[in-house]
């Protein structure tokens, strides 16, 4: 199958004037963009997107002692993440004495999750 293109001679486009329209323009408002980014950032790391994982799954909240093991990282490292997803929303914290037990705050996704939808 032959297909004859008509090529056309290139013409400069005077300042100013744009090549072509937009065909389609942001849907959501900068503020709400930044923060979903900041969420899409936290959740950017594999170990977090795994804690994330383990926090959701559990029926209730993670003291930081139980994820250490699952993961092959210091407990520094581990709480130095939960603390990124926790800046971000994504988790929450609770203290009790010495131990910090985490969970998922679930309505931090749902707003990345209708937005995708």
């Amino acid at each position: 199958m032959s297909v004859d293109l008509e090529l056309a001679p290139k013409r400069k486009r005077p300042a100013g004037e744009p090549c072509c329209e937009p065909v389609a323009h942001p849907d959501i408002e900068r503020e709400q963009a930044e923060r979903m980014a900041r969420t899409a950032k936290a959740l950017g790391d594999p170990i977090r997107m795994q804690l994330v994982d383990v926090l959701r799954r559990h029926a209730g909240k993670v003291c930081v002692c139980e994820l250490v093991p699952l993961f092959d990282l210091s407990q520094p490292t581990v709480s130095h993440h939960l603390k990124v997803l926790r800046e971000a929303g994504i988790v929450g914290c609770e203290r009790k004495g010495l131990w910090a037990y985490y969970y998922v705050n679930p309505e931090a996704l749902e707003e990345v999750r209708r937005w995708l939808k």
